[in-house]
């Protein structure tokens, strides 16, 4: 009788095992296949990255192109994903984004994730250089302003997907996106922590922080 109770329990738990829904293996960039997409694009709907990246992912400043070599891979392939959902919008990123899948919008992130690009520009404005470090490093509580670094971590480096390095990013692209956020353009940050800092700023503290950054070097760490 208890062998029978036995057999019955062990068999409704056998079953119940194998009728649970199996768990894929989270998906993993590929630079090797993301390096593909970077110089070739999936044609037709999805022109190639390096076309307005670069292939080390360099960007381009004159015309506001982020840099890319060295942010954290999901960060890359978090973006992409916001270009896909309508949270984040650009007249070129949006229309290829849609064209990636989830797999090629990581393979992307990690190609680029392994680009390293060593550019430190010389300042020349000292106010500005003045200005923009002290609101990166120690923000203004009187204002409600954190420093850049509470979240971006130490010299602005980057933390995880959600926090991308600033330093060495390109002047027109960080003050691009500054104001992006401050007039409702860009509502993609977590918790909307961006869109509550950036509408605080003045038009001479985003241009400093922007200023400061640009000129900051880059990370000298991989996948950063």
């Amino acid at each position: 009788m208890y062998q029978g109770r036995w057999l019955a329990t062990a068999s409704l738990i056998t079953c119940s095992l194998i009728s649970l829904p199996s768990v894929s293996a989270p998906l993993e960039g590929d630079a090797t296949r993301g390096q593909q997409l970077v110089l070739q694009g999936k044609p037709p709907s999805v022109a190639p990255c390096a076309a307005c990246h670069g292939v080390d992912g360099a960007g381009n400043a004159a015309a506001g192109f982020a840099r890319l070599a060295g942010l954290d891979a999901g960060y890359i392939a978090k973006q992409l994903a916001d270009y896909q959902a309508k949270t984040r919008t650009h007249a070129i990123m949006s229309p290829n984004a849609v064209g990636l899948t989830a797999q090629e919008r990581l393979d992307v992130g990690a190609y680029y994730a392994a680009q390293v690009v060593n550019t430190q520009l010389t300042p020349s404005d000292t106010a500005k250089m003045a200005l923009g470090e002290h609101l990166a490093k120690q923000g203004d509580w009187d204002r409600y302003l954190p420093p850049c670094e509470s979240c971006h971590g130490p010299d602005s480096q980057g933390v995880g997907a959600d926090f991308p390095a600033l330093s060495g990013q390109h002047v027109s692209y960080l003050a691009g996106q500054l104001t992006a956020w401050q007039q409702g353009q860009r509502t993609n940050d977590p918790l909307q922590l961006m869109l509550g800092i950036a509408e605080r700023l003045t038009a001479e503290e985003i241009e400093a922080l922007a200023y400061y950054f640009a000129h900051q070097p880059t990370s000298t760490k991989e996948g950063r």
